[in-house]
């Protein structure tokens, strides 16, 4: 029986708290898996930004990506080593690249999700080139942005079609307000979205893999207090309707890691912003929940990396696409859907492998969590962020926070 050693990389931007977490976690369940004739063991490392050879060797069998959403140089480096030596990355960096919210919105109304009325709606401004200007003056159709009120009603949302986190999405109450959004919004090509309203519940559910969870979230909350803490807040049948949407749209997209957001409205939830791979990992906004991402992470890490699950480079939506063709109730639709994610994602069997091999992770972590190393790590994160007299009041707030789920949750 031969030994082999495959190696997690971590490729971090100013992450802090869920790799030293991670990383903890990893080093005491020092795993040995077996596999065949054979025994796996896992290493982790941490990935560095440097100069590469198009042709050089990748010493990672599995990479978890935190870059390509904004980073080029390690999009680049992801890509070709996909390419070149079958890495296997979250998420499909093509897919993460190219797929902006208005991509996202169109194939998910083509698949009969009930998403919000949308438009799109060209820059305010625009560059003076000598070609875009006469291509304007002979094709643009001048429009009246104000007209958009009868048709979406209020109140409405202006919203970067792409999700550019450095403009804000803009709530407009009327046509007043619907004009200046659109004349502050300068260069940028916008959506303007119709509101649900009213609706009882805002939740966002986080996919990792097969592995979903689901928090109400509370927008208008500080960052530290969105993801809130309640408990069974809607029905089982509920959940796995919602489990379902994001599943869909995570393995139609090539995104393992990604969250939807939805609003509920009678008895109906609309999917409102589902295009975010990389979401955020962060203790100071998750708290509560901080203890599920992380072994999410070490769960679907650990699965991909031993059982050398292949890379799926390109996306074929066609399977989707012939269930959107056959009709049907979109509840139909969607058990359709999510059969086919079901495969892609192997649930069945990363639900078997996890029962086999990392049957200890829930104690590990319940130990690892409630120890000086795992508030040290909140801590170094609440530093980054947070002003110094708000250091230790915020770190034991987390922190307090994160043991209270363990206590919820004792079985993980």
């Amino acid at each position: 029986m031969a030994e082999i050693t495959r190696t997690i990389g971590l490729s971090l931007g100013a992450d802090l708290c869920w790799p030293l977490c991670y990383e903890q976690i990893m080093s005491t369940l020092d795993l040995s898996i077996p596999v065949g004739d054979d025994t796996v063991r896992l290493e982790v490392e941490r990935v560095f930004i440097e100069p590469f050879d198009l042709r050089q060797q990748c010493k990672y069998d599995v990479v978890i990506d935190r870059l390509t959403h904004w980073y080029h140089t390690s999009r680049e480096w992801i890509k070709k080593a996909v390419i070149m030596n079958d890495l296997y990355v979250f998420n499909n960096p093509w897919s993460v690249q190219s797929m902006e919210k208005h991509t996202s919105y169109a194939a998910m109304m083509h698949l009969g999700m009930p998403i919000p009325e949308t438009w799109m709606i060209p820059p305010k401004e625009y560059d003076e080139t000598p070609d875009l200007k006469t291509t304007l003056h002979r094709y643009a159709k001048l429009f009246d942005v104000g007209r958009l009120g009868p048709k979406l009603g209020y109140p409405m949302f202006v919203k970067p079609y792409d999700g550019g986190g450095w403009r804000a999405v803009t709530k407009c109450d009327d046509e007043a307000a619907l004009r200046a959004a659109y004349e502050e919004s300068g260069r940028a090509v916008m959506h303007v979205q119709a509101a649900v309203q009213p609706f009882d519940h805002f939740v966002r559910c986080i996919g990792f893999g097969p592995q979903t969870h689901i928090v109400r979230y509370d927008p208008a909350a500080p960052l530290h207090d969105r993801y809130t803490m309640a408990e069974s807040f809607i029905s089982a049948a509920e959940e796995e309707h919602l489990r379902k949407v994001t599943l869909t749209i995570n393995s139609f997209f090539g995104w393992e890691f990604n969250s939807c957001e939805a609003l509920r409205k009678g008895d109906v939830w609309y999917p409102i912003d589902f295009a975010n791979g990389c979401p955020d990992s962060q203790v100071t906004s998750l708290h509560y929940h901080f203890p599920w991402l992380v072994k999410a992470y070490i769960r679907w890490s650990v699965y991909c990396a031993v059982t050398r699950r292949p890379m799926r480079i390109n996306l074929d939506w066609s399977p989707y696409y012939a269930v959107a063709r056959e009709g049907g109730t979109y509840e139909e639709k969607l058990d359709a859907y999510a059969k086919i994610a079901d495969e892609r994602f192997e649930t069945a069997r990363f639900e078997e492998f996890c029962a086999e091999h990392l049957g200890q992770l829930d104690e590990v972590a319940d130990t690892f969590f409630r120890s000086q190393a795992a508030k040290d790590a909140v801590r170094q994160k609440v530093a980054a962020l947070f002003p110094a007299h708000e250091v230790e009041p915020f770190t034991e707030l987390f922190f307090k926070r994160i043991a209270a789920y363990l206590d919820a949750h004792p079985n993980g």
